[in-house]
């Protein structure tokens, strides 16, 4: 039994459902519960607990990574510095997908890196390499890798940060953190026997101490991320293409559809924005009038 002054303050490292795994300054850790039936709390929330493992409050956040739908958030990490995306060879993966993580990134503050995963099965590499092309040409960074055979090349990007590995299920995040982190799969076997459940390691979010410093936060696998929290107005300067033309359509309300004077489709036209990203802007824009 771990002994607490009356109220004592804590990260959440591990979060499932209404059960949170606490650490201590002094590496001690504990297992939380919140007031209530609400779970309103991330992985790298700073809390407050109480002696009996109940959680009062948490501290302010300097972000929160969320995705969301007209009906439900889901919390992904709380005061984060760094976006990995791990996209992958095979499995083919979503650009969608990633432009909607991208503006999330952009959105809470968060400095985004593209982890193209299994870059030893060369055969899918250049369908890769193309589909990720029109986020390069933005200045998005791109790191390619084989976890399975060295993850060493991302640890320059790792020291002092505090990394969050999103990306959809299959694409290695397991296999990444595992090579990352020497201890993370016997740490997940553990908590799992505990909670009596399921012994994938994608269930439930976690953060890692990294040997060489910085943390990592794993992630499940989404198919999906909803971005219903965003306006029109936070979607459109998300596109970092789209801020040095915003204002400067003939209509203050243009779409950027076929609206005669558009700044933005101009820019396609001259080839200054690519299609799949103008077709991925109409997309994510087109949820909003669904609301």
């Amino acid at each position: 039994m771990l002994s607490f002054t009356l109220s004592e303050r804590g990260t959440i490292i591990a979060a499932f459902g209404r059960h949170y795994e606490i650490e201590f300054a002094d590496g001690r850790v504990a297992q939380g519960f919140p007031k209530g039936k609400k779970s309103p709390y991330a992985v790298g929330d700073v809390v407050e607990l109480t002696q009996d493992g109940q959680i009062t409050s948490h501290l302010p956040r300097k972000n929160l990574l969320y995705r969301s739908d007209a009906y439900r958030q889901k919390l992904i990490a709380a005061n984060a510095t760094q976006l990995l995306l791990v996209v992958a060879t095979e499995p083919s993966f979503s650009d969608l997908l990633l432009s909607r993580a991208l503006l999330a990134a952009e959105h809470e503050g968060l400095r985004p890196l593209i982890v193209l995963n299994k870059c030893d099965l060369t055969a899918a590499l250049p369908a890769a390499h193309d589909l990720l092309a029109p986020f390069v040409a933005l200045g998005y960074p791109l790191l390619t890798l084989s976890a399975a055979q060295d993850a060493t090349p991302l640890l320059p990007w790792l020291a002092g940060e505090v990394s969050v590995l999103v990306g959809q299920s299959g694409m290695g995040k397991s296999t990444l953190t595992n090579a990352l982190v020497p201890h993370a799969a016997a740490a997940i076997r553990e908590i799992s026997t505990a909670l009596d459940s399921g012994k994938h390691t994608t269930t439930y979010a976690r953060l890692y101490h990294l040997p060489n410093g910085g943390q990592l936060i794993d992630c499940p696998g989404v198919q999906v991320f909803g971005l219903a929290q965003l306006s029109p107005q936070e979607i459109e300067s998300g596109f970092v293409e789209f801020r040095p033309l915003m204002g400067t359509c003939r209509f203050r309300d243009c779409k950027h559809s076929a609206e005669p004077g558009c700044a933005v489709k101009a820019a396609l036209a001259s080839g200054a924005i690519h299609p799949r990203r103008l077709a991925h802007y109409h997309q994510i824009m087109s949820e909003t009038s669904r609301r």
